[in-house]
């Protein structure tokens, strides 16, 4: 499909679905068959070994699906991408493969919970080198990735912590050794960040989050240079980690919102970081669009807007968490984020439940630290609710 030459919130609407869909649809069908057939062996065969396009069976490929992989591909200048039943599907299919026995991966302790998992745990089972740096030392990252590396994994901003990393400079120094630059761009979102044009490979969403919005839909998206998506594809097709139609459908139909809700989103989240930053009952807030960030520059420089997604501490630890977070009446307490609602919860139940107490610890990440995600309510509410519940501590 042709790539459309608009700003990003008509690209969103109208990436992949510029052709004639059947019986005049506006809107890209739900295709859910299984398979699909032909009526000439040879145009099959042509098809079943990629000399053609079509579609033989929804493990592989699916039309609604492939409406959203273009739409993806436009939002971040991609060449490529695939999706995935889930946004781990997504990370674990790319690490595994991409890496093997006696390759080195190099990455940062700030990572979500289920990759860190990949790198703690199931990674070096299979025999790959793994070093996890300081996240904001840049400095120590590239002496790392100068020693020798396959592959180099980031995420920025981080999963709770918003720590925010240079992308630029750190895919400079991946490419000098040779090393895939992959990006988890879930927090960042294709609207105020485009890891590709700052020199990274391949980009990786959570697309159950913002890219879906609305929490009713999980896939995962990986795009980026071409023979790269193609080597995973060949993974994931044989692993069967596939994003089915119905997802996909409503994937869809949330990112045709996209720039709307980020928008809104980016513009509550500074408002609500700077309230926090002044209440008595809270001992950090960590939010990139504050000038007080320690990342604010890098991403300045790196993204065009801040994001939904917040983490604050509070003062007296976990049992002033409870009481908290069990005090607002504008949330749910769920183990998600980037929805038209606001979500929120701790990391010990969300980001990072698949980890101890002592593996969170070491990775910076307290007992005390609330996520908070901005959804779409008005912002002057979600305030007046967060000050109703900091009044129990």
């Amino acid at each position: 499909m042709s790539k459309l030459n608009y700003k990003k919130g008509t690209t969103a609407v109208w990436a992949g679905e510029t052709g004639h869909f059947p019986n005049g649809a506006t809107t890209a069908p739900i295709v859910n068959s299984v398979a699909f057939a032909y009526t000439n062996l040879d145009e099959w065969y042509e098809v079943a070994t990629g000399k053609s396009e079509g579609h033989i069976y929804s493990r592989n490929t699916n039309p609604t699906v492939q409406v959203l992989e273009e739409k993806i591909c436009q939002l971040e200048g991609a060449e490529a991408a695939i999706s995935f039943a889930t946004g781990m599907g997504a990370i674990s299919n790319t690490l595994f493969a991409l890496l093997g026995p006696g390759k080195r991966v190099v990455s940062i302790k700030d990572t979500y919970g289920g990759t860190s998992r990949l790198f703690l745990d199931f990674l070096p089972a299979y025999h790959v080198d793994v070093t996890l740096c300081e996240t904001i030392s840049h400095d120590e990252i590239e002496a790392e990735v100068a020693k020798g590396c396959d592959l180099l994994y980031l995420e920025t901003p981080t999963n709770p912590t918003l720590k925010v990393i240079d992308i630029e400079r750190l895919s400079a120094a991946a490419r000098k050794v040779g090393a895939i630059v992959v990006v988890d761009n879930t927090f960042g979102t294709p609207i105020n960040q485009n890891p590709l044009k700052l020199g990274a490979h391949l980009v990786v969403h959570s697309a159950t989050k913002f890219l879906c919005g609305h929490s009713d839909a999980m896939g995962g998206l990986l795009c980026g240079d071409k023979n790269l998506v193609k080597k995973v594809y060949g993974f994931r097709e044989i692993n069967g980690a596939s994003l089915q139609a119905d997802p996909a459908y409503l994937i869809l139909r949330g990112m045709k919102t996209l720039e709307l809700r980020i928008e809104r989103q980016n513009a509550s989240a500074l408002k609500i970081a700077r309230y926090l930053q002044t209440h008595p009952a809270i001992e950090n807030v960590y939010y990139p669009g504050l000038e007080t960030h320690p990342g604010h520059d890098i991403a300045k420089r790196q993204m065009s807007g801040f994001g939904g997604i917040m983490s604050f501490t509070l003062k007296g630890g976990y049992e002033n968490v409870k009481t908290f977070l069990q005090s607002l009446k504008l949330v749910h307490l769920a183990a998600s984020l980037g929805s038209v609602s606001t979500l929120a919860g701790p990391p010990r139940t969300t980001s990072h439940v698949e980890l101890t107490t002592e593996q969170r610890a070491l990775l910076g990440i307290p007992e005390s630290l609330v996520r908070y995600s901005v959804g779409i309510e008005n912002v002057e509410d979600l305030t007046a609710d967060l000050e109703q519940a900091l009044s129990f501590l």
